[in-house]
């Protein structure tokens, strides 16, 4: 009997070091699932399943308690085979095991729910689930106290001391991955702050780069919204200022790129109305909407919004608002960032306000320097006509009168004097002046080919008329016509430009159609048309009809006190298209200049004046005037040179004439071999008084 005792007893303490080794794999298994799971579902389910080999239970919660606020947290809950989300149990802290086993540090073990007494709604729900008994151990490190893992039964007095013992080494393994995870998510909180203030220390630079880089007011509100969304986590940003008048706040910016209609940067709202944004500019306290949100915001999804006013120098210069289209708050924390953000944009709008003041200011005193100019330039302010000598002023008075009227104007003068800009002149200041200025230089333009030109030709016209061609007085209908160097018509087509002076008709060549053009005339000559109509190289019907109206616009010879006025207009405008900086030029220089015949008159000038910028390296403009230093010479030596000159340049213009049996044009004619244009050649035997020599000799059969 006594060797069958001796042999139970064997036989127990050999099962019960069996059930040690199995709760000790058990319990390293345990921390191998601790290491191994990070979703918290996923860890206490594997737990569970590994502590059910050597424990009998029904389920496993674990709980968080925090003593400042006074709550439990319940992050995870194995109810047998049941699975959804954590619970919150509806009972008080107070009737907590978890706060029980919290305060104390001691496992608690309920060997039967039904006589427990001391957590009345915590009993009834785990009654409620089946359960009868119950083991709570406490969550610690060598750190801090964290909460409880209890284990619950459906049988009466399920857990032994030993598997109290079990339980509380699991416990400690529970609480130290419960730590790390607590101090990963602090970690992770600590880094998502920082990263957080880094964007937001990153938004000052960029709004202060964007205060640099953008002075323009659109350009820089729009860089400021699209750069404070992302970093505020919004879904709107606008910047409000008041109009002129102060007595309306417009949306100067609106950055909204998840509102699908109109963007409202033109609505108005009335600084003494009683919106959010009105009060805000009006206070200048900022305010911050989650509840009370502004019905027509509300209208578009917003559901929060915040107003914070641009404040600098003590003056409210507008508002800054953020919106979100989720129910989250703007912090208090929120509000000091934007304030300071504020700060920035308030001091980028005032600059840009000042900017555009000043642009303002500039552009106006511009057009006043302009209005000076052109007083300067002359008292009856023509654009580009400089000038005020008596001989032009003589010549912007005949403009004047005649510039209302239809009548067809002749002008007369030497080339290079501004004859075109006479016409323009005209045109501009009649009620013409909104239409077209169509001009034609009948010297460029072979004679073949004049016609069509004026008049257009119809597609199979002559060779080469590939396609219909409109002519210049169909172009001008309503507008002016300017014919320069008139004097070069060809006979056989001056008819039909007296018809259309006369009857206001003509035809296109290749068409039988007549077409009407309601088209002033203006033409310009350098030729002296009498003596052509003498000669019968222009016809004496056209010419009475042209001369209905002569201006004669002086040489440059005759204006000596608008040289120094037009030396100065060209030098300002080459130096400013080459991007010089030439403002002295030397008396000795103007005086040259002034007493310089100019027989090319202002576009020889004009020409001078770009070749003495291009050589000037300073602000010093530097005039090749060594070869205008021989008829520089004072008045009086001049005159008594000028015959000597004139007479050598007849010479030498009757020589090649001569030589060229007085063929003027073509590559045999007297032009060609002088080096000059035909109408240039023209212009100096009429200023020389050259005629044909065999002119008034009877033609030979």
């Amino acid at each position: 009997m006594a060797t069958q005792s001796i042999r139970v007893t064997e036989i127990a303490e050999a099962s019960s070091d069996y059930l040690l080794s199995d709760r000790y794999e058990a319990l390293i298994r345990v921390s191998q699932a601790i290491g191994a799971h990070r979703d918290p579902q996923d860890l206490f389910r594997a737990m569970a399943t590994e502590l059910r080999e050597v424990i009998q239970f029904d389920g496993m919660v674990v709980a968080q308690y925090d003593e400042a606020s006074n709550e439990v947290v319940w992050h995870a809950c194995q109810f047998c085979d049941e699975e959804g989300p954590v619970l919150q149990p509806p009972c008080p802290t107070d009737e907590t095991v978890t706060k029980w086993v919290y305060e104390r540090q001691m496992p608690l073990v309920v060997p039967s729910l039904r006589q427990e007494t001391r957590f009345p709604t915590m009993t009834a729900l785990l009654l409620e689930k089946g359960f009868e008994s119950i083991c709570a151990l406490p969550l610690t490190t060598v750190h801090r106290r964290i909460g409880s893992m209890g284990v619950a039964s459906r049988r009466t007095d399920a857990f032994s001391p030993d598997e109290v013992r079990f339980l509380t080494l699991v416990a400690g393994q529970v609480a130290l991955a419960i730590d790390d995870a607590l101090n990963f998510e602090a970690s992770k909180t600590a880094q998502t702050a920082l990263q957080r203030k880094n964007e937001r220390l990153k938004l000052l630079l960029e709004l202060n780069n964007t205060l640099v880089s953008n002075l323009q007011l659109r350009d820089l509100l729009k860089a400021l919204s699209a750069s404070i969304r992302p970093v505020m986590q919004c879904d709107g940003v606008g910047v409000v200022l008041p109009d002129a008048e102060g007595k309306q706040l417009r949306f100067a910016a609106f950055d909204f790129p998840k509102m699908t209609d109109e963007v409202h940067e033109s609505k108005l709202v009335p600084v003494d109305g009683d919106s959010q944004i009105a009060r805000v500019f009006r206070t200048g306290e900022a305010l911050s909407e989650s509840e009370d949100v502004d019905p027509m915001a509300k209208s578009k999804g917003v559901q929060s919004l915040c107003h914070i006013p641009l404040i600098s120098r003590k003056r409210t210069l507008g508002v800054l608002s953020l919106a979100r289209l989720a129910p989250i708050a703007f912090s208090l924390r929120d509000l000091e960032f934007l304030r300071l953000v504020a700060n920035q944009v308030a001091i980028a709008v005032e600059n840009a306000l000042a900017y555009d003041e000043i642009a303002e200011l500039k552009d106006r005193l511009a057009q006043e320097k302009v209005y000076l100019e052109d007083e300067i330039r002359s008292e009856l302010n023509f654009e580009e006509i400089v000038g005020r000598s008596s001989a032009l002023r003589s010549v912007l008075q005949d403009i004047e009168t005649v510039a209302p009227t239809d009548s067809t104007v002749l002008i007369y003068g030497e080339t290079g004097t501004g004859k075109e800009l006479i016409a323009r002149a005209i045109h501009n200041l009649s009620t013409r002046g909104k239409n077209a200025f169509v001009k034609l230089n009948c010297a460029a333009i072979p004679t073949g080919l004049l016609e069509s030109e004026m008049f257009g030709h119809e597609k199979g016209a002559f060779t080469g008329a590939v396609a219909q061609r409109i002519g210049r007085f169909e172009l001008a209908n309503r507008g002016t016509v300017f014919l320069d160097e008139i004097g070069e018509i060809p006979l056989e087509l001056q008819p039909k430009l007296l018809r259309v002076l006369q009857e206001r008709e003509f035809e296109r060549l290749g068409s039988s159609r007549t077409l009407h053009s309601d088209a002033r005339l203006i033409a310009a000559t350098n030729r002296d048309l009498t003596v052509m109509v003498e000669n019968r190289e222009f016809r004496a019907d056209l010419f009475y009809r042209l001369n209905v109206f002569p201006v004669q616009v002086p040489p440059l010879r005759d204006r000596q006190d608008d040289i120094p006025l037009l030396v100065r207009h060209f030098v300002q405008q080459f130096s400013r298209r080459m991007g010089k900086v030439v403002d002295t030029i030397p008396s000795d220089t103007m005086n040259v200049l002034v007493h310089y015949r100019w027989p090319g008159n202002i576009r020889e000038l004009q020409n001078l004046v770009e070749r003495a910028v291009i050589l000037s390296t300073g602000p010093v403009l530097r005039v090749p005037i060594a070869d205008l230093r021989q008829q520089s010479a004072p008045p009086a030596v001049a005159a008594q040179k000028s015959g000597t000159l004139e007479d050598a340049e007849r010479r030498h213009i009757l020589q090649a004439l001569d030589a060229a049996d007085w063929v003027i044009s073509g590559p045999k004619g007297a032009a060609a071999a002088l080096g000059l244009k035909r109408s240039t050649l023209q212009a100096r035997m009429e200023k020389l008084g050259i005629r044909r020599a065999r002119a008034a000799a009877p033609s030979q059969g």
